[in-house]
């Protein structure tokens, strides 16, 4: 049997005998004091202190219940000003929890002045009030979300909720997805 072949429980075992913790098996990575500043798709930590972290069926009940606001935050890049005449340009699809506000280019390490406002009012106009839900999410391994969240914590937003999965886990659990498009920054 090969060693890619054996159980997860043989290889908990193993990793136990070597005196190493199942945390270090499953790539477990330490949260951060500060902002995500580069290698944003990476493995992410199990935790975002203030915030809760939720399983996909966690959220998925949250989104049934229209219990929270759902916030995507993927970057998004828009057509380049300058392309030559007769290039064609598709804007990137994006496949998203469904009546989600996609806040695109908040979950950077550091943000422009201008895009932390539009992070700032677009909170402000959609969340109801701080203590509202709010579920922040990008795709699996993605340190925007969990910047993103760790900033409207620092905003002074109380019922912060990361969904570390994001979209990809969405669907991957046979969720429903649609395309969607960011708001328009003012």
């Amino acid at each position: 049997m090969l060693r890619s072949e054996l159980p997860a429980r043989g290889l908990l075992a193993a990793f136990t005998l070597l005196g190493l913790s199942a945390p270090a098996l499953a790539g477990s990575v330490p949260e951060p004091g500060d902002f995500r500043m580069e290698d944003y798709w990476s493995p992410t930590p199990a935790t975002l202190k203030g915030a809760k972290v939720v399983t996909t069926a966690q959220a998925a009940a949250l989104w049934h219940n229209k219990a929270a606001l759902f916030v995507d935050v993927m970057p998004f890049t828009p057509k380049p000003a300058n392309l030559p005449k007769g290039t064609i340009w598709r804007d990137p699809v994006r496949e998203d929890i469904p009546k989600s506000l996609w806040l695109a280019n908040v979950g950077y390490g550091a943000l422009p002045k201008e895009t932390q406002a539009y992070f700032s009012a677009a909170l402000g106009s959609h969340a109801g009030s701080k203590q509202s839900p709010i579920v922040f999410y990008c795709m699996t391994n993605c340190w925007m979300s969990w910047n993103a969240a760790k900033r409207a914590i620092q905003l002074g937003y109380t019922n912060v909720i990361w969904y570390p999965a994001g979209a990809d886990g969405w669907k991957k659990a046979g969720l429903p997805v649609v395309e969607n498009k960011p708001l328009a920054m003012d």
